[in-house]
This record gives C-alpha cells, structure tokens and sequence, in this order.
C-alpha cells in the first residue's frame, strides 16, 4: 500500500520525542491566596497557578483537564537571539520549534471541542510556527492571522524597516468554535446620528460598484417622491437594491433623501434596532487604540507591583487590553482559561476581573516575586489599572498555588532506580494513578481502592511484599464482579489462581514508561538534540535547520 504524502515542517531532532512523567501536583497551601470575604455571588476561587516546568505541567493537567479548557493564550519567548532574565530567549531554531512541538500537542488535547489557541509570536518565527500548527491543528482549523500594533512610537534610528506589530496565530479544537462579537464602541454608535418617528438610524449608500454591463437588473430609475424627476446612477455604478426591493424599502420607510427632502441621490436607512446583533464581527487588525500596546502594559505592571525595578524585569510585557480582547472573542463568564507562559501573570488577572476561571504555569521565580504579589492585588481589589475600571472590579475569589512534585523515581548509590523517598504513600498512589491512566479517589470503605477506571476496575498501591494469604484475601474481598491492579513491590505465590486480580511489581513495572529524573525541558539551547555526525565529510557545512518538504508519512 502507497504511504500517503503530505507537507510538512521539518528540522533538527525533530523525530526526537520526550517520554514525559505525568507528575502529580502539589499544593503549598501557605501560597494559595483567597479573599477575606465573597465580594459577589460570582466570586471564583479553584484557579490555579503551577509552579513548575511548564512542559511537565502541561503533562500534569492532561489526564484532569483533557477537553476542558475553552481558551488558551500563550506568549512564549520569541526566539529572537536576546537574553532574558527569567528565560533564556535566544534558543536555536531546532530546539524552539521541537519544544513548542511537545508544548502544543499537549495544549491540543487540553482544548475543549468549542475551544481556541492564541499564540503571540513575531517575525522571527511566525511563519514556521503557522506551518507547525497546521500540522498539529489541521490547516482546516486555522482562524486567523491577527495582526496586533504592540507599538504607537516609531523607533527612528531603526536600520531597516521599523517593526510595529506581532501577530497572533489562532486555531480553533474543531468546527464547534464560535466567536463571540465585540462590543460596539462609541465610534460606532455615533454613525447612528439620524433620528426620526422610527427610531435612530445611519445611512449607507444606494449604489455599488458594478456597471450596467454586469448587472442591467439593478440600472433603472428611481423616482424623487419631492420633485418627481428620474434619477439614474452614474454609468459606472448600478443601484444596490432591485426594482422590486426598492419598492419595499420606500414601503418600509427605509429611503432617505436629505434633511428637507430634496436630495438628487438616495441613502438607506439603517436603524440600530434592527440590528441582527448588537455587536461588531472581530477583525484582523487590531490597532493600539483597541487592544492597548506594550507601553501601556509596562505602565499597568509596574502601578500594580509598585516597584519600576520589578516592572522593568520584563521587557515586553502583554497589556490587559490585549488579552481582555482575545477572552471577550473567545470565552464566556465561567469559561476556563489557560496559560502555560505566565510570565509577569497578565492572563491570570484579566481572566480573574472577566470573571473567567484560569490556570497558568510559571517556572521563573518571578512567580513568587511578579505574579503572586499581582494577583494578591487583584483579589483584594487593590489594583486600578488596566481593564480594572471597565470591568468595574472590586476584588473577589482567590486561587490554590501548586508546585511540580519531585520525579517519582530517583537512582541509589548503587545506579538502580528507586522510588523516590520525598514520595509519602498518599503521593505514591495518586502518582501511580495517574501512570496507569486512573482517577485518583481513595475510599474510605475499602483500604485497596485508591483510585478506578471505571465502575468495576479499581487500583492498590503499596510498598509491601504480599504474600499469597494476603493476595487470596484480596481477591475475596474484591469478589467475582469487580477486578483491582496490584502495584506492589514484591509478592509471593501464584497469581494466575486470581482471575480478578493483576498484580505487577513497582518500580520494575515503570521503568520504561518514562524520562525519569528528567526536570528541566525549558526553552534552553543545552535541550538541543544533536544532528548525527557527518563522518565522510572531513569539514561538514552546518546542515540547513529547516525547510518544508513532501516527506513520506
């Protein structure tokens, strides 16, 4: 049988995939942060903000949150050769396309079927990362190319062409994605400047641009009701309306020709109140005036953090303008939303102020020293600035902080792989739950269920050596309707004597399943995966690090 081609991207090490640990999160109850009272009836306190790898996170939230979340916005670094503080942003090509590879995978599943995925990105990497999307949402599932002013200030002594915009790459999970319409602004409203018994109107014109050539059906005369004279539009143009609909439409009051009557030409009248909606369609272009710039949003950080020196850590920051945009396209009060590149915490307290829930994920300690006090300040009402007046925010709600647990296998002094002793037993079963795919529930009736798959297929963890008394009183108390995995680390006897349980010995039993001890996949230049050496060629060329090609697949 012929493989099926197809396009795609390819780089360096990109066949390369890691064998991630689904972690187990952890809740550092002294970090959570609530407020001291419920503001308002929609006061949301189960968001969550993760302290950890943002690629294990990611892999953490899976199994819970697959085809939950409605919006993700991510601003992961942009690649552009420039050395941050808190991440390293001048990553080599290879790696930064292998490593968003990994991150949007996870984040694909995640998304709800009616969800969406916006990526800020620039020049640098855009086109690559379109092409990477298509591959892994569906060229079919491409939204749009936003184009986003982030600057209102030209850089004069710019060598080449002045950089004035990012974009935003969006793609919807599937066909059930709607959007949602914008909110008209005041610039809209005050075309509706007419009014008359019928309500407030707008005019639009009469004509369109075809000729009476294409369209002779729409070239004819129209009757000044005031002066009765024929008016024909100009060669060049045909009305807009049929004979037979411009009829109706002066049956329906809906011709306009002027203040007192006698105008030559004819307007249409469009009254707000027959509006379809009462919202504007989303467009590409979003200018600074609508969806703020990078000025504005270092400004809003360092009035909410109260100090230039931490606001300054974070050279482009996104402003809540921008993100307050994106939810009201893509979300809904109630909606959950995720960010897996926190940064200064932006998208935690825009979703918070929407009345959104949301996750975000932080590795730097920037999570403790920017996003932890800004959210304090929000919750407690204590910022003013950015969409805090819109909103009408008074504070309210509150979130949980976790941290990564350690991985759950670490190597003794003799080089063999062990269960890590940070892991209590409570830890060791949720964390074993989740690698044999069940949900975590211990019972408070049953000391053998930790967790199940389904009504009937249960789960034990424990670090014993059962002997074949203890297994044949198991496998009683489990009885004939239900079956129950075994993890264990040692056991005596036979087992194939109970058809209701299986019984394998840790750590042997997931030795293979993944990267153990593996903590850092950041966007790091030392995560390079190594081309193979060239050995017949004594001075190899540096080998091109991508291009699209027709591969077999």
């Amino acid at each position: 049988m012929t493989k099926k081609q197809r396009l795609e991207l390819t780089w360096i090490g990109k066949e390369i995939r890691p064998k991630l640990e689904p972690r187990i999160l952890l809740e550092e109850a002294e970090k959570s942060y609530h407020a001291a009272h419920r503001v308002s009836e929609n006061d949301i306190f189960d968001n969550c903000l993760i302290f950890g790898d943002n690629l294990l996170a990611l892999k953490a939230l899976e199994q819970e949150f697959t085809g939950k979340v409605k919006c993700i916005f991510i601003d992961p670094p942009y690649n552009t050769g420039s050395a941050f503080e808190h991440y390293d942003d001048g990553v080599e090509h290879s790696i930064w396309l292998s490593l968003m590879r990994d991150r949007l995978e996870i984040i694909r599943n995640l998304l709800s079927e009616d969800g969406s995925l916006w990526i800020t990105i620039d020049d640098n990497e855009a086109h690559y990362l379109k092409v990477m999307c298509d591959e892994i949402f569906g060229r079919a599932n491409f939204v749009a190319n936003v184009v986003w002013q982030k600057k209102y200030a030209v850089a004069n002594d710019h060598k080449t062409i002045a950089p004035m915009h990012d974009h935003i790459l969006v793609y919807r999970k599937s066909e059930s994605w709607q959007r949602n319409l914008l909110k008209r602004t005041e610039e809209k409203d005050r075309q509706y400047r007419y009014t008359d018994e019928q309500g407030v109107f707008r005019l639009s014109d009469y004509t369109c641009n075809k000729s009476s050539e294409e369209r002779p059906n729409l070239y004819y005369p129209i009757i000044q009701p005031n002066t009765g004279e024929e008016i024909y539009p100009k060669k060049t143009s045909v009305w807009r309306y049929s004979k037979e609909t411009h009829e109706q439409n002066i049956r329906d009051n809906l011709v306009y020709w002027g203040k007192d009557g006698l105008s030559s030409t004819p307007a249409y009248k469009r009254y707000k109140h027959l509006l379809k909606n009462q919202g504007t369609v989303p467009q590409t272009l979003w200018l600074h005036e609508y969806a703020s710039h990078t000025d504005a949003a270092r400004k809003e950080v360092r009035a909410v953090l109260g100090s230039s020196s931490l606001a300054d850590d974070f050279i482009t920051p996104k402003p809540e303008g921008l993100i307050q945009r994106v939810l009201e396209i893509a979300t809904n009060p109630g909606d959950l939303v995720l960010d897996s590149f926190a940064g200064s915490g932006t998208t935690g307290a825009v979703a918070h102020k929407m009345g959104r829930r949301w996750i975000m994920i932080e590795l730097g300690e920037h999570c403790h020293t920017h996003i932890i006090p800004r959210l304090k300040k929000v919750i407690d009402g204590e910022d003013k600035g950015g969409i805090t007046e819109t909103f009408n925010w008074k504070g309210g709600g509150g979130f949980r902080y976790y941290r990564l647990a350690p991985s759950l296998l670490e190597k003794d002094k003799w080089g063999n792989w062990v269960i890590n002793k940070e892991y209590n037993p409570a830890m060791l079963a949720e964390a074993l739950c989740k690698l044999e795919g069940f949900t975590y529930a211990p019972s408070d009736t049953f000391y053998w269920q930790h967790g199940y798959s389904t009504e009937r297929d249960f789960i034990y963890v424990t670090t014993q050596n059962l002997s074949h008394e203890q297994l044949s009183k198991l496998s009683d108390e489990v009885g004939q309707e239900r079956t129950l995995l075994i993890l264990c680390s040692a056991f005596r006897g036979k087992v194939d004597i109970f058809p209701n349980l299986t019984i394998k010995k840790i750590p042997k039993q997931i030795l293979s399943r993944c990267e153990w001890g593996h903590d850092d996949y950041s966007l790091d230049i030392k995560n390079l995966p190594k081309a193979p050496p060239e050995i017949e060629k004594p001075s190899p060329q540096k080998p091109q690090q991508q291009h699209i090609q027709q591969s077999l697949f």
